[in-house]
């Protein structure tokens, strides 16, 4: 029986292995695999091509098709790899191409791929220009290039920096993201000073050249973007030519961050302090399994090459491979297009969510990594539709990044740019003036044969330099022609840095709009508006009405008001009972008039009786005393002191008589003076020196010479400085910005210079300058002391004529309730009221006393005179009660 089971049990086996193990027949779908097989990114992607199909078919078993792989290695070159591909779809009947590895590959590929209605599907080519409009049938399953600049831009302004220089290999695939990045920075006021373009032949020294060449300008960020053999060679270079030292910022694309864990320790060590950017894959369980195999089969195909790690290249490679596998499954059963169905897989992968979208992947979430140690540590993250943040929680997206460790292990952050000692000084221009000489001033040196410049504006200037908390080196260049004379105007000057013949213009440089089309300009270092001066006439001091010139018309009407409204007051409350207000209608109005202007010396003959009345001149008098002492010191002022007007006060004034007005010659308030302020451009008289404005004035616009002329202030201050006497600045001011200092659009300058004039306008630095070379407030002081005497006016005594009108009203509302009140005899009903009610209380208070008295043995009740005195009126009265106490009950009654 035992033989017999056993028997059975052998037979069982024997046909479970022959008949157990058997698959159903299979179609095979040629897949063809083009490669650079010498570069470490195409052994690492051959090795997860090799693993995926394995894989796949291994938990697919009951598919009836199966992808057969053919690799080629087309020897990083494009004919090759474009030879390799025609050997494929004509010898092997490929019907789908994965790789090439490159972008210049992929250009050239993709297109057979359209002649032949094969798909192409690149894990590694992420060019920006491989369009999938004009090439349909190439896919890609790994992210466009562009789309990683958006996160370097985000990175650019969260530490401030506002330049950029690219460094990149001259390739396809360096050269095709350089105008996305300009895009980009643009975003942000960035710009891109320099680019950086390595040739792939380039030796050694030709890329320690490229870098001293950097090191000589002034930018210290640097965007890395090549392939990695290309990004080691670079950055082993970058180390030996001190240029990974505190200061710099390096910045990889993922082309490099991607792969670095997989670089040369060597190689990982001159990239310390660096940042990358890389596709966030989070860590599952899956995931290190899969790189636990995948290490070991890449260790067991490429035993004599060093130990590499697991990159997203390659997961995108093995995701592709999946993907294909499947569309080819469901085409076949449906006798589809695969490249239509490859397009609508949609699962999560080994590299998260695999979908193209657009014939690529989309862009999820990238990872910002500080190469610290051994391998890059991650410091934050950053999502197109958030931005960078400093954790991976979806929901808290701060704009920040935990703390970076820079170059030469510095954890300050790099300002972005330095003015290097071995570089060039800075060329500094300076305007050459036919006048105001006190702002810049240009003098040639005999002795050297070169110039001397001083002026208010070079002292600002170099005190803002000295200031600034690193040097810089610069020299002045004069903006002149072969004779001496200036070259143009000052947009032209301000132009010349635009066209790179100066690094910076100092002097007395207005900023407006025109102007900062082109060029930076710091913040005003002076003040700024534009405003017109005229001469000055003399009043005559002995002038017959001069007695009114100390109150403006308002305040006379307004005093004349009031002194006639109290008057009245007075009156109504005086004219019934005191005789000194009686009289014929005629009479009475004199009354009033001579009472409201007696006030004015405290001479009123009238006596005054009401109460009301008295409180009423009280306030009165005290107003009338104010208003004579403020006269009396402004007449007395006006008689003593020279007075000094303008000519004109108005613009329209000018404009309404057609009167000419001058300009400074070159300046920009001759448009000023057309568009905005609407002058006849005949009546326009340009003006150089500061005496020509003195003639000019001097003359008048019916002389051959003009009525006032326009330019900024700080030109007029320094005008005025040497002719306060006989002219003046008048009118409303119309606003500039002041002067600034020019630099080039970009310039990292441009801040720190700012910061420095904010410091030295609101410091004693400044006060000392313009005391030295302009000095207006101590040569116009006598001026503006005389100017100063303003007329009193209305607004000056609000308050005291509120108080005397308050109480004219009050006073008046009082009298007139009182007489409607007597003329129904209530007030002598109340006082009747009030009498008896007193004398009710008196009454009580004595019954009170006679009732406590003490009673003595023999006699009557202690009473006191006035008590007797009550008694014997009470008896005395007819019809009065009999006693007090019922008195008091009847008016108790009577209550």
């Amino acid at each position: 029986m035992n033989q017999m089971f056993q028997f059975i049990f052998f037979i069982t086996i024997i046909l479970w292995k022959l008949f157990g193990n058997c698959k159903a027949e299979t179609t095979p779908f040629p897949v063809g695999v083009v490669l650079d097989t010498a570069t470490l990114v195409g052994k690492m992607g051959k090795t997860s091509i090799s693993m995926a199909v394995d894989e796949f078919y291994e938990t697919h078993q009951n598919y009836s098709t199966r992808l057969v792989i053919y690799t080629r290695d087309s020897k990083n070159d494009v004919v090759e790899a474009a030879n390799e591909v025609i050997d494929l779809l004509n010898k092997k009947q490929v019907k789908a191409i994965i790789g090439p590895q490159k972008s210049s590959q992929a250009v050239f590929i993709s297109n057979l791929g359209d002649k032949a209605k094969v798909p192409i599907i690149s894990f590694s080519a992420s060019s920006p220009v491989l369009s999938s409009i004009t090439t349909p049938y190439f896919l890609r399953s790994t992210v466009n290039d562009s789309a990683q600049l958006a996160a370097v831009s985000s990175i650019t302004k969260l530490f401030g920096w506002r330049q950029v220089v690219p460094v990149y290999e001259d390739s396809d695939y360096g050269r095709d993201i350089v105008p996305y990045l300009v895009d980009e920075l643009e975003k942000i006021n960035a710009k891109i000073p320099y680019r950086s373009v390595i040739a792939l032949s380039a030796t050694d020294d030709q890329i320690k050249k490229e870098l001293y060449k950097l090191m000589t300008m002034q930018t210290r960020v640097f965007l890395v973007h090549m392939s990695a053999p290309m990004a080691a060679r670079l950055f082993m270079n970058v180390k030996q030519v001190g240029m990974m030292s505190k200061g710099y910022a390096w910045i990889m694309t993922d082309g490099i961050t991607n792969i670095v864990d997989s670089f040369d320790p060597q190689v990982i060590d001159t990239m310390q302090g660096a940042l990358g950017v890389k596709l966030h894959v989070p860590r599952t369980k899956e995931l290190n399994e899969f790189s636990f195999r995948w290490k070991r089969r890449y260790q067991k195909e490429y035993p004599n090459e060093e130990p590499a790690e697991l990159s997203v290249f390659d997961l995108w490679a093995y995701d592709a491979v999946f993907a294909l596998a499947m569309a080819v499954e469901k085409a076949s059963g449906s006798n589809g297009d695969v490249l239509k169905y490859i397009q609508e897989e949609k699962f999560n992968g080994m590299s998260g969510e695999f979908h193209f979208v657009d014939r690529q992947l989309k862009l999820s979430t990238l990872q910002v990594v500080n190469m610290v140690g051994r391998g890059g540590r991650g410091v934050g993250f950053w999502k197109p539709e958030n931005g960078l943040t400093s954790t991976s929680s979806s929901s808290n997206y701060n704009g920040v990044l935990n703390p970076v460790i820079w170059p030469d292990e510095s954890t300050e952050v790099p300002k972005g740019w330095e003015i290097p000692v071995s570089g060039k000084k800075l060329r500094v221009g300076v305007p050459v003036k036919d006048g105001f000489f006190e702002f810049v001033k240009v003098e040639h040196n005999p002795v050297t044969n070169g110039s001397i410049v001083t002026g208010f504006c070079i002292d600002v200037f170099d005190t803002v330099m000295q200031s600034l908390p690193y040097a810089v080196s610069y020299e002045y260049i004069p903006f002149e022609d072969s004779k001496g004379d200036s070259a143009g105007t000052y947009n032209e000057l301000a132009y010349q840095v635009y066209l790179q013949k100066y690094d910076a213009i100092a002097g007395d440089v207005t900023i407006i709009a025109n102007r900062s089309q082109f060029v930076d300009f710091t913040l005003p270092y002076t003040e700024s508006g534009v405003v017109m001066i005229v001469p000055i006439k003399e009043d005559e001091r002995m002038n017959a009405w001069i007695f009114l010139k100390p109150l403006t018309l308002d305040l006379w009407l307004g005093s004349l008001g009031f002194f006639f409204l109290t008057a009245l007051v007075v009156w109504l409350i005086e004219h019934r009972d005191n005789k000194k207000f009686k009289g014929s209608p005629c009479e009475q109005v004199g009354i009033v008039l001579y009472f409201a202007f007696s006030t004015l010396v405290f001479a009123q003959r009238e006596k005054v009786q009401s109460n009301l009345t008295k409180f009423l001149m009280i306030i009165w008098l005290f107003v009338v005393l104010i208003l004579t002492q403020s006269y009396t010191a402004s007449l007395t002022s006006m008689l003593t002191v020279q007075q000094l007007e303008p000519t004109v006060t108005e613009v329209e004034q000018l404009i309404r008589k057609g009167d000419f007005v001058g300009y400074h010659k070159g300046s920009f308030v001759k448009e000023k003076l057309i568009n905005e302020l609407h002058f006849d451009k005949s009546k326009l008289v340009p003006l150089g020196r500061p005496d020509d404005y003195a003639e000019a004035l001097s003359k008048g616009s019916s002389n051959n010479g003009v009525s006032a002329v326009f330019h900024e202030i700080p030109y007029l201050k320094l005008f005025l400085a040497k002719h306060c006497k006989n002219f003046m600045m008048v009118g409303p001011t119309y606003k500039t910005a002041g002067f600034g200092f020019v630099f080039p659009k970009g310039s990292p300058l441009v801040p720190d210079v700012s910061r420095a004039i904010l410091n030295i306008t609101q410091g004693s630095k400044m006060v000392a300058i313009e005391k030295k070379w302009i000095g207006y407030e101590d040569k116009c002081q006598e001026q503006d002391s005389l100017l100063s005497s303003h007329r009193l006016n209305f607004r000056s005594f609000e308050g005291l004529f509120l108080i005397t009108g308050l109480t004219s009203i009050i006073s008046a509302l009082i009298y007139l309730v009182w007489l409607f009140l007597e003329k129904f005899n209530i007030p002598v009903m109340v006082k009747a009221m009030v009498s008896k009610y007193f004398k009710k209380i008196e009454t009580k208070a004595l019954i009170f006393k006679r009732r406590s008295a003490p009673v003595c043995s023999g006699s009557s009740t202690s009473m006191d005179a006035n008590s007797s005195d009550i008694i014997t009126s009470f008896s005395q009265t007819p019809g009065s009660p009999s006693s007090i106490e019922e008195y008091v009950i009847e008016t108790d009654k009577d209550d």
